[in-house]
């Protein structure tokens, strides 16, 4: 369907290198977007690229840290001069430190809000000059369920992420003129390489995901797509500032009685 086309955009994704990441490029490159990629990681960044070329995309990387300004306008200035236009941005690089608020050092307390939220806003920034000449653009920030709920050992990245909400909004309020559109999309728990070891048959987190979760079940990454999708292309033209949550309801339910 033209609505959903993505056929000669160019798509940004940030740490789109695996997991929940790799599955949103995935699903844009479907639609027919070309892919950029970033990372720190020279390693990844290769098997990302392989992987993608596997699957017959067109994809580029650059390798820099989405903190570091002079690295983000070098890089960012270079895919502009490589690729040309940048349709789209997937704010998507990010960390996690799971440690009790008490015991956190600041300078970690720090480093993820750096990652997670000011990361953002410097690629937003950066790739918003040029929506802005051309009066046209999506942006999507990867949130999280933790913009809305608290959880033990998550408190910077809950931090983090609650920023990243009410900066989607406030980006979407300052651009919407120039009919550039920012969203965020909050994905719940997932099956992926980083939860495999919680996982398991008899963990208790695991039995308590899948009972908490209306859809019983993790959320296969490939339930990203579809969202991302949605929000990079015509079809969402006149959403803005939303957080969607794809998420198997969690969200919308306290949960069910024990012994139901």
């Amino acid at each position: 369907m033209e609505l959903f086309s993505l056929r000669g955009k160019t798509a940004l994704i940030t740490g789109g290198t695996h997991g929940l990441g790799m599955a949103m490029a995935e699903g844009l490159a479907q639609a027919g977007a070309k892919l950029i990629i970033t990372s720190t990681t020279p390693a990844k960044l290769a098997d990302a690229l392989a992987h993608y070329e596997a699957q017959g995309f067109e994809a580029s990387g650059y390798l820099f840290d989405v903190t570091d300004e002079a690295a983000a306008i070098e890089n960012v200035t270079k895919m502009e001069a490589e690729h040309g236009a940048i349709d789209i941005l997937v704010n998507n690089a990010g960390i996690i430190k799971r440690v009790l608020a008490v015991d956190m050092p600041v300078e970690d307390f720090r480093r993820v809000i750096d990652v997670d939220l000011v990361g953002a806003f410097i690629m937003s920034r950066l790739v918003a000059k040029g929506m802005i000449n051309r009066r046209n653009g999506k942006i999507i920030n990867i949130c999280s369920m933790m913009s809305e709920l608290g959880r033990t050992n998550v408190t910077a990245y809950a931090a983090a992420k609650g920023g990243l909400k009410m900066l989607t909004r406030n980006l979407a309020t300052e651009w919407a003129p120039y009919n550039i559109q920012v969203n965020g999309i909050g994905p719940g728990y997932y099956a992926t390489s980083q939860t495999a070891p919680i996982r398991v048959d008899g963990n208790p987190f695991n039995e308590f995901i899948i009972s908490r979760t209306p859809a019983g079940r993790w959320g296969d990454p490939q339930d990203l797509a579809g969202t991302a999708i949605f929000l990079a292309s015509e079809a969402s033209n006149f959403i803005n500032g939303q957080i969607i949550y794809v998420d198997g309801g969690l969200l919308a339910t306290i949960g069910k009685p024990a012994n139901e």
